[in-house]
């Protein structure tokens, strides 16, 4: 007979798409034979699948999982008791006076072998229970003097700024953690295979709307995926602008659950802002009316929510520009929000024949750059730009040649060792989601490269670029085959070629 430590980890289950890295991690953690209990976090936004992967864990591995709701901490004590019966067959929940006697009895699960201890969404229980973090790390130092034991705990949750002050280096808790792990949405060539979209160009719509949110595969839109480009503005009024779909409240549903309700409505506006171009805190403020502060305030909250992104601009070192994270919030806010009263009276088809221009102009196009952006840094191979891409942003300068140094700006500017603002310039690129790019458009990088030249940088190893979801004239297609330009597509930009 084989020995435990002689029996191979499970493999990921068949229903768990992609997170092969995440799943290894997961089991290499909860399978580890040594003598201590041991310590894991997992976080990630809401909806990334944290809960179906750790339900998958505690099944493959014969271990526990408790699911944390909000309530009273006598509840919370009641429910997690009920489950901890039915898990050790007793005929009657135990009765735990606080939550060290909880505690101590969970991590008792793991005495004889190695077993993953699941308590999912934390943060709801330190809500209700400040001192819970305190308690188990006094529970976790009393086992490292007592008795050796092999529990697994694993604490998840979504709420990222709480998961962060309770984990960081400042933590108590940051020096018992040994795993902390996070889920982030799925890339947009994962997205795609995740929706069984082989069209690029419809893959790249469908990401604009949705993103890489797993759960907006299933229950969130009745497993309805738009079965051509042709299909795709039926599949938007089907779903995303349908009442009977989840996903069309999902929007409002992430901004009340991740944010204080007092700022819930600054914070809507602030989105609306970013979403329909106001990339600066100053210019959030103007748009809004409000005081810098107020939205420093918000902007921040959104940040640390991670709804919001905040990206230093490629040439200037003071500004920095904002874009809404979660596509599905810069849909909504965009393109959906201003015609929501309309939605309440109007057949969905007529409306969205009036908010596809807006969809088209301002989401489609900025979310084009930003996965440009995405497969410079992270898909392009070092061949592409002569060397390893360390960073991928929006650039501007304002070019003295024009009246009133008017800005001459790319969407793609890719930096080599060094980072976002000092490390070598490898490329400027343009990013034309519905245009066909020609030689002007090669004109305008090399004009930009003068500027920058002229301003000191040094452009020697820097390559002109187009990035376009409509195609290139034959003109620039002979400039590329003179070394003269990258040129790079859709079918480039999924892997297709």
């Amino acid at each position: 007979m084989p020995s435990s430590s002689d029996i191979p980890p499970p493999g990921k289950p068949h229903k768990v798409f992609d997170r092969d890295a995440e799943w290894q991690e997961l089991v290499a953690f909860a399978c580890d034979r040594r003598p201590e209990v041991r310590l894991g976090v997992v976080s990630g936004r809401l909806r990334q699948g944290k809960t179906y992967l750790l339900e998958a864990l505690t099944s493959a591995l014969g271990g526990f999982y408790f699911g944390a709701q909000q309530g009273t901490q006598a509840e919370s004590l009641s429910h997690l008791a009920g489950e901890f019966a039915r898990y050790t067959n007793d005929s009657c929940a135990p009765h735990w006076h606080g939550w060290e006697d909880a505690v101590d009895d969970l991590l008792a699960l793991g005495d004889r072998c190695p077993t993953p201890i699941v308590i999912d969404e934390f943060p709801d229980l330190v809500r209700q229970s400040p001192s819970l973090p305190s308690v188990l790390h006094g529970v976790y130092r009393r086992h490292d003097g007592g008795r050796p034991g092999r529990a697994r705990l694993l604490l998840s949750g979504s709420s990222l700024p709480l998961m962060h002050r309770l984990f960081s280096t400042a933590s108590p808790l940051h020096e018992l953690s040994d795993l902390h792990l996070t889920l982030r949405p799925f890339d947009y060539r994962r997205a795609a295979c995740f929706w069984g979209i082989d069209d690029p160009a419809l893959a790249l719509l469908v990401h604009a709307v949705v993103g890489g949110t797993p759960a907006y595969r299933h229950a969130y839109v009745h497993e309805d995926s738009p079965t051509g480009r042709e299909d795709f503005d039926a599949w938007v009024c089907r779903t995303v602008l349908n009442p009977g779909r989840p996903l069309y409240r999902e929007a409002y549903h992430l901004l009340q659950e991740e944010t204080d309700h007092k700022d819930r409505a600054l914070c809507h506006s602030a989105l609306s802002a970013v979403a329909t171009g106001c990339a600066t805190q100053g210019q959030v403020a103007d748009c809004l009316g409000a005081p810098l502060t107020d939205t420093a305030r918000c902007l921040g909250l959104l940040r640390e929510h991670g709804l919001l992104h905040s990206e230093p601009d490629a040439f200037r070192p003071s500004l920095v520009r904002l874009c809404v994270a979660e596509p599905l919030l810069a849909f909504e806010h965009a393109v959906v929000r201003p015609h929501r009263s309309a939605l309440a009276q109007q057949d969905a088809v007529a409306v969205w024949k009036h908010a596809r221009p807006g969809f088209d102009s301002m989401v489609a196009r900025s979310h084009f750059a930003q996965i440009c952006r995405d497969w410079a840094l992270h898909f392009a191979g070092p061949d592409v730009f002569g060397a390893p891409a360390r960073s991928a942003a929006h650039g501007s300068v304002a070019d003295p040649a024009h009246s009133g140094g008017a800005d001459v700006a790319a969407e793609v500017v890719v930096r080599g060792h060094g980072g976002v603002r000092k490390g070598t310039l490898l490329s400027v690129g343009l990013a034309r989601w519905d245009e066909v790019m020609d030689l002007v458009h090669l004109e305008h990088l090399r004009g930009l490269l003068d500027v920058l030249a002229d301003r000191g940088e040094d452009i020697t190893h820097a390559r002109p670029a187009c990035y376009s979801g409509a195609g290139f004239s034959p003109a620039l297609r002979a400039a590329e085959a003179q070394g003269q330009v990258t040129l790079v597509g859709l079918d480039r930009l999924y892997g297709r070629r």
